[in-house]
């Protein structure tokens, strides 16, 4: 098999495919629809097709290609496609429609990296410094693999240690824009070696901000205050100051600095600066609870950005908006909103990030919510729905969720609860779509992030190729020097291959606890629409018996019980004596539906502190429900749970849901196949839940599950193990 190059051209032609669609999944009137895609697999020069390679959806369906090189798989729209082949580099393609794909390989070639460390010095130099820099800093919103790449000739071609720092330092600003700050200190500190300007040490002060170290952060804003500054430095240096004061909770310091730098800004007429540092203060005296105060500087920072462009006034609009917001102004906050919808109107669409506060949908969800907020649920109705609309327009599935939430919740504090079951249900499924997204969007960025670690360390050894390079040069012009020089540029070397393993290492560290947070919430989101849908349940049982009275009763408690469980949706862990609330709510509520079937108690040992300790939500809750459902409803003769919160020692208590029903055995034989698949999803969500819980938080929770009563095997007993934290 030959080797091939390790990037592909993917050729896509949209095809006409009747009969592709497989199967539907209908929830109210929107459908997730899955189709087979074809495609083939090919040499380009040659047209020779390429057997064996590995075609798979993201954590779907999985097959291989051909001997003639051809392919079907299962997909649905904006599923990403991963090919691999050990011959050549992994490919990812995101479903778009019903489309044949054909991927075309080409013969490998030398890479630029490869290219560039094997040309002559002489032979390097053909290549402008400036040119390759300039389309460095041309391509760093694009792609930081292309700007890397730049990097990586400029530095091979440059001719004195000014080029260098120049080099290093927009690398510095490249990481800064990926967001990799550790990478951009790194890139800094070399460029200082080389060159000291005011302007890097201002980067490198905000990139130590952005990692997080404060005080390295601080110790170079301090020092700066006493260096030969330009008026704009000096504004920038003041702003960086009054930012790391904040973050380190000085806030009056934070002020001073503010001011400080307002004053230089007036003095010489920087207006944009004028505008920024005016709203921070206003800020920051809100922070600080001198409302008056910001409101003065608030208005004062409108009137300014009113005199820049549309978009500064805009964005300081909807700063004022929020403050509004956090202060419970809501009428001044709705009509500020307003304004901010129709200044977006004339702004060009193509100019704002979907993930800004500047989209029409957010703005119509926060006016929506302020209605919501001051109790006017009629006004907050039409402006949830405008905002769903434009978020479904702008693919902005984060804001159509949250407005979707936000108008069930409406409904259901109006009283229409067969609306706010519709909305509730469109927005269970925004989440599990929004959890594949973001999947998806993890998986990608632990791509990219390996991609940038690997081109660093190719500079790294670049740089070090440079410094032999020159010791070389060096060599027939200094004999006696050689030796230390040789010495010094092999040390230099091992120290920044040393940087860059602990640079890997932070940055695999830092993935591992972002994929462990994004995996716990998207957990949490699949056990809430779980739990409402099974409760859900017992109202359309009393809806359809008829009894009215009875299943406003119900009605009435459950919405209690939901808006408890949503508040609480977003946090790791609760006080246990909210989960402890929430038990006693849900037990009663299935209690109340299932009065022949058990008795049920909750005992709380006094000898326990009880808001010492710390719980994840929704943790005991599945436990109760499969001991109602799969054990005591099955009994003959009435039942008894029990839930009992004992004292272990000092340090831990346990939790222990008891109950006499068929038991575990017998409960498996009366069970569909379809129960029987639910119920495992369910318990497995619990110990995923439990998993990465005790990875982060050092063996906190601890569960197990057992029969009741041994010998007749009757009955299942739970005990949850809690450590105080």
């Amino acid at each position: 098999m030959h080797k091939y190059i390790t990037y592909l051209i993917v050729i896509l032609s949209v095809i006409t495919m009747p009969s592709l669609i497989a199967q539907e999944y209908e929830v109210n009137s929107e459908k997730r629809v899955t189709f087979t895609v074809r495609g083939d697999v090919k040499e380009s020069d040659t047209d020779k097709p390429i057997k064996g390679v590995n075609i798979q959806v993201n954590g779907g369906a999985y097959t291989s290609s051909t001997v003639s090189g051809d392919f079907r798989i299962e997909v649905s729209k904006g599923d990403e496609l991963i090919v691999s082949h050990k011959d050549f580099e992994t490919v990812y393609y995101t479903i778009k429609d019903n489309e044949r794909i054909t991927i075309s390989v080409q013969p490998v070639e030398e890479s630029i990296f490869s290219s560039v460390s094997k040309r002559s010095h002489k032979k390097a130099k053909s290549k402008s410094f400036n040119n390759l820099l300039d389309s460095a800093i041309a391509n760093k919103k694009v792609s930081a693999e292309k700007s890397i790449q730049f990097i990586a000739e400029s530095i091979s071609v440059s001719t004195s240690t000014k080029q260098n720092s120049e080099a290093y330092e927009v690398l510095g600003d490249i990481y800064m824009y990926w967001k990799q700050h550790d990478l951009a200190v790194s890139n800094y500190r070399i460029s200082l070696n080389n060159v000291e300007t005011n302007e890097t040490h201002l980067k490198l002060a905000n990139a130590y901000a952005k990692s997080g170290s404060y005080q390295e952060s601080l110790s170079i804003y301090e020092r700066l205050q006493n260096e030969s500054l330009s008026n704009y430095q000096r504004i920038e240096c003041y702003e960086g100051l009054g930012d790391v004061y904040k973050k380190v909770d000085r806030k009056t310091e934070s002020l001073t600095a503010y001011q400080n730098g307002l004053k230089v800004a007036q003095k010489h007429k920087v207006s944009p600066k004028v505008v920024t540092l005016t709203s921070k203060i206003a800020e920051t005296y809100g922070e600080l609870g001198e409302i008056s105060n910001a409101k003065t500087y608030y208005n004062n920072s409108l009137n300014l950005a009113a005199e820049e462009n549309k978009s500064t006034s805009v964005k300081e609009k909807i700063k004022v908006a929020d403050f509004n917001n956090r202060t419970r102004d809501y009428d001044d906050e709705i009509i500020l909103r307003k304004e901010i919808v129709k200044d977006l109107e004339s702004i060009e669409s193509d100019t704002i990030d979907n993930l800004s506060a500047l989209t029409v949908q957010k703005q119509n969800y926060k006016i929506g919510n302020a209605y919501y907020l001051n109790n006017n649920l009629e006004e907050a109705i039409p402006y949830f729905e405008e905002s769903i609309k434009e978020a479904k327009k702008k693919e902005d599935l984060v804001v159509r969720k949250d407005a979707t939430r936000k108008l069930s919740e409406v409904y259901v504090n109006s009283g229409d609860y067969k609306k706010a079951l519709v909305a509730y249900q469109k927005y269970t499924n925004l989440v599990e779509e929004l959890n594949i997204k973001k999947e998806q969007e993890i998986s990608k960025a632990v791509r990219n992030n390996r991609s940038i670690v690997e081109n660093q360390n190719r500079i790294t050894s670049l740089e070090k190729d440079r410094q032999l390079t020159i010791s070389q040069f060096e060599l027939s012009e200094e004999q006696n020097k050689s030796k230390t020089v040789i010495i010094y540029s092999l040390l230099g070397g091992l120290l920044l291959l040393l940087l860059a393993a602990y640079l890997m290492y932070k940055s695999i560290k830092q993935q591992k606890l972002a994929n462990n947070l994004l995996a716990l919430k998207s957990l949490r989101g699949q056990m809430n629409p779980h739990f409402i849908f099974n409760a859900l349940n017992s109202v359309n049982s009393f809806i359809a018996t008829n009894d009215e009275r009875t299943a406003n009763k119900y009605l009435s408690d459950f919405s209690q019980l939901m808006r408890a469980v949503l508040e609480n949706s977003e946090e790791d862990f609760i006080p246990l004596t909210k989960e402890i609330e929430l038990l006693e709510l849900y037990t009663k509520l299935e209690h109340f539906r299932f009065k022949d079937k058990f008795d049920y108690e909750i005992i709380v040992d006094k000898a326990i502190i009880i808001d010492d300790y710390q719980i994840p939500p929704m943790l005991l809750q599945p436990y109760i429900e499969n001991a109602v459902w799969h054990g005591l409803r099955y009994k003959k003769e009435k039942g008894a749970l029990t839930i009992a919160v004992d004292k272990k020692n000092d340090s831990e208590i346990t939790i222990t849901i008891a109950d006499n029903g068929v038991g575990r055995e017998k409960s498996k034989a009366m069970k569909t196949d379809h129960q029987k698949k639910q119920n495992s999803k369910g318990m497995g969500n619990i110990k995923k839940r439990v998993a990465i819980l005790n990875e982060m938080y050092k063996d906190k929770v601890d569960v197990f599950i057992d029969n009741f009563q041994a010998e007749e095997d009757t009955g299942t007993k739970v005990v949850v193990t809690l450590k105080k934290d």
